[in-house]
């Protein structure tokens, strides 16, 4: 055998490293943006057409990308488009909340390919993953989706996450801390975990009324109040993962305990569970309103969708008890606006829905909080991709990561 035919491993290695991350690199750049030319994405990577043509055409024979025609031509032959195929790569997005979780099959497309599916859990939920298990196991059998074309697992949830590592230090016992690794070992899925208002934040400033802007909150007002920040048109995250917790600014001395375990924080005075205690006891007290009338006999029953669904039709209890947490809330969005100035703040959550209301309160007690020519230039605006912003941005985390060329899961 002559030493011509002899193939040198260590190069066939780095050959075959390349042509992934050149495959990647081209998905990656079709699921930002779709469609785009040969030409464009050759630019774009810094190779040769050619190269980009033969990488295009095999992705076309494995149905990952397709054309979709022809673009403009500034004289000559018009250029050929290219783009990704939704039904190329699934993941499961799924969004946790304090006591509850929802989970969706997303294409690369970040289309919903399936229902959404609800179960009752919690961030300290032994049970969460048998759970979840069930839920995803239903997504597949309704969607016909086959687990072969779901690559990832993305899911957002309350407390400190340490994305990285793929930790949520908020969970109380320290061996089910690493949420990422042991459901990537049940389901033997790459498995991604991040916080649940960066995520709202992202799906809003990918999809939403924050799209385009540089300086933004988002702020999930439900249970707590999660708080996710655009700053200089990037998400933040602080030092370590754990910036944006509103919810436990301390905004009461000696108040009411905390699920965090300190008194008085604002999610003690603004938060859902703080609405559903004011209710309760104005009805235990017999104030005439029509919520007393349909849950005197049924306090345990009451539920915060009942008190926001009464202020919807008027109700004059559970209007004033509504306004009553959109001034606790603009308080602490009063030390948020003077502290990082910005142009826009969007809510979103259940809390919410009742916004004919909340936003002229809201608007109000700022005025009466925050210094005027600070105040003059933020807008205050209510979501509207309301409960769905969250696995929206999920789907952009993992589909970010999965595409990217060091990606080897």
């Amino acid at each position: 055998m002559s030493a011509k035919s002899i193939k040198n491993p260590q190069h066939q290695a780095l050959s075959e490293l390349k042509r992934h991350n050149l495959r990647m690199q081209i998905i990656r750049l079709l699921y930002k943006k779709s469609p785009q030319s040969a030409v464009h994405l050759s630019k774009k990577l810094a190779i040769s057409l050619p190269s980009t043509r033969a990488v295009l055409n095999e992705l076309i024979e494995e149905n990952v990308v397709f054309i979709t025609g022809t673009g403009e031509s500034s004289g000559g032959r018009k250029p050929v488009l290219y783009s990704l195929s939704g039904d190329a790569f699934y993941i499961l997005a799924v969004e946790m909340d304090q006591y509850k979780a929802k989970a969706v099959l997303l294409n690369c497309l970040n289309e919903f390919s399936s229902e959404i599916a609800e179960f009752d859990t919690n961030i300290n939920d032994s049970g969460f993953i048998e759970k979840l298990d069930l839920a995803f196991n239903q997504l597949q059998n309704e969607s016909g989706i086959v687990k072969s074309k779901i690559h990832a697992i993305g899911i957002c949830m309350p407390g400190l996450i340490d994305p990285r590592n793929g930790l949520n230090q908020t969970i109380k016992k320290l061996k089910n801390r690493n949420i990422a690794e042991q459901v990537s070992k049940h389901f033997k899925l790459a498995t991604y975990i991040e916080n649940d208002a960066r995520m709202q934040t992202l799906g809003e400033f990918v999809f939403g009324k924050a799209k385009n802007t540089l300086n933004t909150l988002v702020i999930n007002w439900s249970w707590g109040l999660g708080l996710g920040m655009i700053i200089n048109g990037e998400i933040f995250a602080g030092s370590n993962g754990c910036s944006g917790e509103f919810s436990h600014i301390r905004m009461v001395e000696d108040g009411e305990l905390c699920d965090c375990g300190k008194r008085g924080c604002l999610q003690t005075i603004a938060g859902a569970r703080h609405l559903l205690n004011l209710a309760k006891q104005a009805i235990t007290n017999e104030t005439i309103s029509q919520l007393t009338n349909d849950f005197n006999n049924r306090l345990e029953e009451l539920t915060v969708k009942d008190v926001i669904n009464s202020a919807i039709k008027g109700d004059e209890l559970s209007i004033n008890l509504v306004n009553t947490l959109g001034k606790n809330l603009a308080w602490g969005l009063s030390i948020l606006i003077q502290l990082y100035n910005p142009e826009l703040i969007l809510l979103s959550g259940p809390l919410t829905v009742p916004k004919q209301y909340l936003l002229v309160t809201i608007q109000q007690a700022l005025q009466q909080y925050c210094l005027e020519n600070i105040f003059s230039n933020v807008r205050i605006e209510i979501s509207e991709l309301a409960e769905h912003s969250g696995l929206k941005g999920t789907g952009v985390m993992v589909f970010k990561k999965l595409f990217n060329p060091q990606h080897t899961a």
